[in-house]
This record gives C-alpha cells, structure tokens and sequence, in this order.
C-alpha cells in the first residue's frame, strides 16, 4: 500500500498492488483475428496506447494530470505551468513514472526532443504544401500542351480540307473550260452543278473550330489514356488529346499515300555461305521474309523462313531481288587458326620433342623411366604401355621432351601420331631379340614422317646380347648405323643397369643441335592432342604438346570438334603451371568433350569464333557419319536384301575406355577380326565410366558391354543386374581381342563335312503289303549303315537324296552290312527304285568353326 496526501483538500488516496507483467504501461491489449489466403487464420494481439499529454505552446497540460494507476485522477491544479525552459517543479507523473525523479539533463534532452518533434512537422507540413503546388502545376502545363496539341490537330485537318476543296474546284474548273465539256450540252449542267460552284460565285469559307472526330471505344480510350495520376482521375470523362509524335506520324502516312512515293530500294552485296535459311537470306538482303516466302511461292515451292537452302538457289533468289552475290565456303571460318607465319627475328630456340619407338617389350618405357628416375612400368596393365605419356626431363639445364608410344600392333595410330608431332625418334631394338614387325612399322612411320632417327640397343647386359646383329638386321631396313658407315646415330643402353643413358641424352642434344629448333613463343599456341580421357574429378582431360606459341590460363582453344577456355595446366610431376612454352607437354582442363587424339588445336580469340568452328567441324563429322552409313545401308530393303544374300552377322558391342587413344586401338583391333560372315559392330565406343545409358544401349542394341580400365558406377550395375546384362572388365588389350574373337568364332555357322562310307547296286525290287517296295541290293563299295544318308542315283544323276527306313539282311533288322554281301533296303518317303541304280551311303558331321 502507498499513501499520498494532499494540502488542499487532505484526502487519501489509495494505490492497489501492481502485479509485475512484461505488458508496457499505458496499453491496452486486443486480439484481432487475421485471415489469409487458402482459409487460413490467425489471432494478433493488438495493443493500443492511450494518449497522455500533448503540448500546446508553452504550457503542457499533462503537467498535473493524474497517475494512470489511481483509482480516481485528482483535479488539476489552477496555478498557471512555469515555462518550458524552466524544469517543471511540482510531481508530475508521466506513464508511471514521476517527473521529479529525472535529472536537469533528461528533462532538457526531452525539451530537445519535443522541439525537434515541433520542427520536424512544420518542414513537413510546408513540404507537403510545396509538393501539391508542384503537381498542380505540372498538371495545369500538361492541360495546356494537350490543348495546344488539339488546336494544332484541328488546325492541320482544316487545312487539308481546305486543299482538299481548292483541288477539287480547280479540276471542276478544268473540266469546264475543256471542248468535251461544251459539246456535252445542257444535260451536263445539273451535274456541273451538283458537282461545285459557278463560276464567278462567291467561295463559302469552311468554318474550322469544330472538327468531328472519330468516336473511340473503351478499350482504346483506355489503352491511349496512360498512367494514372490525381489529375487525371479528378478530370472527369475527358479524352486525351493525341501526342505530336503520333501527329507527325498521321501526317506523314496521309502524304504517302497520296503521292504514294516509293521508297528507294539499296542493292548490297549478299555474302552467301554453302546452305543458309530463308529468314538469314532475307535479313542479309535487307528484304522482308514475307517477301522471300511468296516469291518462292509463285515459282511452286512452298517454304518457310526457318527451312534451309542451298547456296545457288540462295544466288538466284538475291539475283532476282537486285542485289549482287558473293559465295563463301564454310571452311573459310577455320581461315588464319594453323600455320601463321612467323617473323624470323621473334623465333627463339626450344626444347626436342623426342618419340620412343620400338617393337613390344623392348624396354622403351624401363628406358625412359630410368631417364625420369621414376617408375612408369609399374603403372601400365601387364607392364605393357597401353597409354601416350609425354614427360620432360632436364640434361645439363637443356630440358627434352619424351613421347613414349606404345608397342603394341593395335597401337598404331598412336604410334603414328607420335611420330608426326616430333623432331626425333628414338629406335629402341632389344639386344637379344633384334628387328621385329613392331620395329619395322615404327621405321616406316619415322621415315614417313621424315625425322631423323636414333637407334637405342637395349638390353645390352643380358647374356645372349648381340648389338652388332642388330646394326646388320637394320641395314636390312635402310637404317644405315654410323658404325657401318652411315649417318644414323647408335648407343648401346641398359635400361635396368643405367649404362651409356648419358651417351643418349648427349646423341639427342646434339642431333637437336643439328636441327636448330626454334619457335615463337610470344603469339597464340599452336599444338596438337596426344591423349583424352574423362576424368570424373575434373572433366575432359587433354594431354597436349604446345608446338608454337605459348598457352595460358584463361585461353579460350578449339582442339577438333571441342572447345574450352583453359582453367589449368599440369605438367608430368603434377605440378599447376601458369603457361605452357612451346615444346612443352601438359594436361588441359576446361574442355567441354574429350577430342580425338592426334587432332590439332589452337588459341582463338573470343568464344562465338570458338562455337562457329567447333558446330562447323561437328556438322562435318555427322554429314560424314550418315553418308557413310547411308552408303553402307541404303533403304531397309537393299540392307535385308544383302543380309539375306551374303549371310553376314554382327557381333554387336559397347566399349567405354579410359582414354581415346585405347578406344581408336581398340575398334581397330577388333575391325581387322572380322570376315565376310561375322564382324564386330560397335554400337559406341567413349572414354569414360560405364553409366545407366551405356547399359540401356547394350540392353537395347543386344550388345556386349565392355570396360577398358574404367568400371561402372552403382547405378549402372543394378541397371545391369537388373536386365542381365554382363559387364567385362580388361586391363590388357590382347585378352579383350581374344574374348571378341571367341565370341564372335561362336556366330560362324559350322562347317558341313560329308564322309563316303559305301555303293550299293539294286538287283531286284520286291513289292510287299502294308511295306511297300523293298530294294534287294548288293553292297559293291565299303559298306551300309543303317541312319547314314543315301542317295539314288541313276545314270550317274542324284535322283533323291534322304535316309534308310530300313536295312535288313535276310529277315533281321542290322545297323551295317559289310561289303560283297546281299541286303534289303527301303527309302524313308520315297519308292521310285528301279533294277541297276546306285544307292550311296554317306555320313554328315558339323565341324565348329573359328576365326
């Protein structure tokens, strides 16, 4: 409880106990219900302040007003309030709160924030005023330009009409004066005069403050009336007045069509590539589509802006419009990206580019792993490199750089490639095993390439190592050692001992030396794709060798039918590189497909060049890829017609691998196993994983699925799980070519072998009941046997061919009868035998096949 007494009248006053609330003082709470969309709602509490005091001038009312928590406010004291600068120096209570109790500079800050408060809706007040002037104003200057705007409207048809009238009097008059007219006689009077005045009447002016204007509907009063502003909304039903522009544009449309002037028509020179389409040829003809469409409407052919024409007609059409034609190939686009030529003060020296040759298991890639001081076998499925690696190495600050191929016969596109993006080759021939068909093909293809060659003989530790039977089995080749008296350069190395790898290197940098190879690195990169492959980290990899020029991160390169900007470079030691100098082999990521391998690529300037050369190369590819299977297949009768002629089958697969250079050797392993009965079909082949649409393909197309070095991801084994189909993985690519070839040895129809066992000569024919007609022969050659094949053959002419129904001799059943003995035989289905033919007893075995 707290008392409060009072001097004036003595009274108490009684304040109950507050119960503590987080509710503010002052407020009074609601509940409003809130309805939202989809039938929802919610209850809000809704507080409402009471107000306490307001100031009005320099005396706050709510000086003395009573507490808010008092049962019943007291009276308020009539003593006048002191000012407000002066602090209030009776109690006062305001929202629970006693005055008194604040400090000098609360009640100050307070007095501060009052006076702000009274500023602030002054300027606001007269802001408000300043801005309603303004727009009055402004809507008082757009009335007057309406105005304006339909005087001048009504002015200008006036004016017209008054032309219009003087031109009509003035021909009336023409006509008048004419001889015609005054032959015509009296019966052309009542039409002269209805027609205009006598001459010599005075003209009537045509009074021009009204012209009747054409009614609008709503929807076009509403479209033509714009935003909705105050004054607009406030104006009543009046129409807005058209704009000058729109003005402008009436008037010039009326002088056209009443001088009907023709527009002068620009003849351009219409640049026309091999097929464009109808809408391309008229935008380059600056002629309307419309107008293209119909005049190849009137020359009988129906065609729409989006169909594609060739290149003469595109020349007649733009002919016959007028303008002059300049034909372009497509390939034009591909112009300037290879062989630019090169100032020969920019070319500066750079590393070899080196290739590794040999026949398989020579020990090219152990000779370049004990040059690299690492262990590349140790990769390779088999210790068999299946793979194109490239790697640089350093001799005495000059740096080399190593293309190993592969050995394989399968590899020999590879090898090719190799062969034809290096300066040198290095032929690696085994000490002991001498030149092999491996060796052979990669002399062929150095020569063919025409770089120099060096002739590594490895293997020179083991025991029964022969170098010089080596030097005189290459003469055999025109590979003419220095030894014996040529110019080709030899070292004999051991790869796994390390000897004479010096003597290498030093053969290599001085035939390099010989060579003086230079290039420039200051321009765009030029270069070629030694291997692709997907990469489920990082994408489209690209292992390429920068030839000229310098590749950077951020270059946008077109490498065949892909394209990409280079996001990073990795050397061999998988190290990130900022740039890449000619003659220098990296990893490319940022392509957005994986390209062939052996393809060129170079840098191109912006990425709508890169897209026009790559959907050019790839619109190439599909032309070639469907004339060749048109070719191939022709219409559905002529590919039924040949199946059922030349009985060939086709062994279908799907073959994903890790790189493209595995995949190329793969399809052309498999592509020589076929014959003129059974061939491999590959349905796809890609680098990758095998994914869920490789297995719906296999399952569609009935193939074999196939994994070289890659393996499925879950969802494509359940799918394959699912349709039964087999996946076969391999690492090494003989057991693949092994396992096709047994496959497809199973799709070859069996041999037929026939086997003479026996003649017999017809003596006598019995007729016997319910038999039939029974031959007695006699057997003259080898013997019968019952099940065995006959033929009847009369006068050295098969007359049936079939088997025994039965053979008996003398009464009993017998399964042979040997030679010189008596028998009776019946034909199985046929009886016309006859005294002295021959029956030939032969036997039938199906002998399975293989390729």
């Amino acid at each position: 409880m707290s008392d409060t007494k009072s001097d004036d009248d003595k009274t108490l006053s009684v304040t109950p106990k507050k119960t503590l609330t987080l509710k503010r003082p002052g407020m009074e709470q609601g509940t409003v219900r809130q309805n939202f969309s989809h039938g929802r709602t919610k209850s809000v509490v809704v507080e409402t302040k009471k107000r306490k005091f307001s100031i009005s001038g320099d005396k706050p009312e709510a000086a003395a007003a009573a507490p808010v928590f008092a049962p019943k406010p007291a009276p308020a004291p009539a003593a006048p309030a002191p000012a407000v600068q002066e602090a209030p120096k009776a109690p006062v209570e305001r929202s629970g709160m006693v005055l008194s109790d604040l400090s000098a500079s609360e009640i100050e800050a307070r007095r501060r924030a009052l006076e702000g408060s009274k500023v602030r809706e002054v300027e606001d007040r007269q802001k408000a005023i300043e801005d309603a002037k303004r727009r009055l104003e402004e809507e008082e200057r757009r009335k007057r330009e309406r105005d304006e705007s339909a005087r001048r409207q009504a002015d200008e048809e006036a004016r017209l009409l008054a032309e219009a009238e003087s031109r009509r009097r003035a021909e009336e008059e023409a006509r008048r004066r004419s001889p015609a007219a005054d032959l015509a006689g009296a019966d052309d009077e009542p039409e002269a005069k209805s027609k205009g005045p006598v001459r010599g009447a005075p003209i009537k002016r045509i009074a021009t403050p009204e012209v009747a204007r054409p009614t609008k509907t709503k929807g076009e009063e509403d479209r033509r009336r714009g935003k909705l502003t105050l004054s607009t909304a406030t104006a009543g039903e009046e129409a807005r007045a058209r704009s000058l522009s729109s003005m402008r544009r009436r008037q010039e449309k009326f002088k056209r069509a009443m001088h009907s002037e023709p527009r002068e028509k620009v003849m351009r020179e219409v640049i026309l590539p091999e097929t464009i389409t109808v809408q391309e040829l008229a935008s380059r003809m600056s002629e309307r589509a419309v107008d293209v469409v119909k005049y190849f409407m009137k020359e009988g052919q129906i065609l729409k802006p989006g169909d594609v024409i060739d290149a003469d007609t595109a020349e007649l059409v733009a002919v016959e419009f007028g303008h002059t034609v300049r034909r372009i190939a497509e390939s034009d686009i591909e112009e300037g990206m290879f062989n630019v030529e090169d100032n020969a003060e920019d070319l500066k020296p750079r590393p070899p580019v080196v290739t590794i040759m040999g026949h398989v298991d020579h020990g090219k890639t152990s000779l370049l792993d004990a040059i690299r001081n690492a262990n590349v076998v140790s990769g390779e499925a088999g210790g068999i490199t299946q793979h194109i690696g490239a790697y640089q190495v350093d001799k005495d600050g000059q740096k080399i750089t190593f293309i190993d191929t592969p050995g394989h016969a399968a590899f020999t596109a590879m090898r090719a490639r190799g062969a034809q993006a290096t300066d040198i080759a290095i032929l690696v021939v085994a000490a002991d095993d001498s030149v092999m068909p491996q060796t052979i093909e990669s002399i062929s293809h150095a020569k063919a390439a025409g770089v120099p060659i060096i002739v590594a003989i490895n293997k020179i530790d083991k025991p029964q190592a022969d170098a010089q039977k080596v030097r005189a089995e290459l003469l055999r080749h025109e590979v003419f050692v220095e030894s014996m008296g040529g110019e080709v350069l030899d070292v004999e190395v051991s790869a796994t001992k390390g000897t004479n790898l010096d003597k290498l290197l030093e053969a290599i940098l001085l035939q390099a030396e010989l060579l003086d190879l230079k290039a420039n690195p200051d321009r765009t990169a030029e270069g070629v794709v030694i291997e692709a492959k997907l990469d489920k980290g990082r994408g489209a990899v690209a292992t390429i060798l920068v030839q000229t020029g310098t590749l950077m991160i951020g270059d946008i390169i077109v490498a065949g039918a892909e394209w990409g900007r280079v996001r990073a470079l990795i050397n061999d030691r998988g190290e990130q590189l900022k740039e890449a100098p000619p003659a220098t082999p990296v990893e490319v990521l940022g392509l957005a497909g994986t390209p062939l391998a052996g393809e060129r690529f170079a840098v191109v300037d912006n990425e709508a060049r890169a897209r026009e050369i790559t959907d050019y190369r790839q619109r190439l590819a599909r032309d070639k890829a469907v004339a060749k299977h048109a070719g191939q297949r022709g219409s559905l009768e002529q590919m039924m017609s040949q199946l059922q002629a030349s009985g060939l089958k086709e062994f279908p697969l799907v073959i994903k691998g890790d790189v493209q250079g595995s995949i190329e050797a793969i399809v052309a392993a498999l592509d020589k196993l076929g014959t003129d009965e059974v061939r491999a079909r590959i349905v796809h082949a890609g680098a990758g994983g095998i994914t869920e649409s490789d297995v719906s393909l296999a399952e569609t197309s009935g193939a074999a699925l196939i994994g070289f070095n890659v393996r499925a991801n879950p969802q494509a084994r359940s799918a394959a799980e699912a349709a039964g189909i087999e996946i076969r993985y391999y690492n090494i690519i003989y057991n693949l070519v092994d396992d096709v070839k047994a496959a497809m040895s199973g799709l070859l129809s069996p041999e037929r072998r026939e086997t003479f066992i026996g003649n017999a000569e017809i003596l006598e024919i019995f007729d016997i009941t319910k038999v039939g007609k029974i031959a007695g022969c006699r057997v003259t050659e080898g013997k019968v046997e019952r099940g065995a094949g006959v033929r009847l053959i009369r006068d050295d002419v098969v007359i049936h061919e079939g088997t025994l129904k039965t053979l008996k001799r003398f009464k009993d059943e017998v399964a042979e009868v040997p030679g010189g003995q008596e028998c009776g035989m019946a034909f199985a289905n046929y009886e016309d035998m006859r005294v002295g033919d021959i029956i030939e007893c032969f036997r039938v075995e199906m002998i399975t096949r293989s390729l």
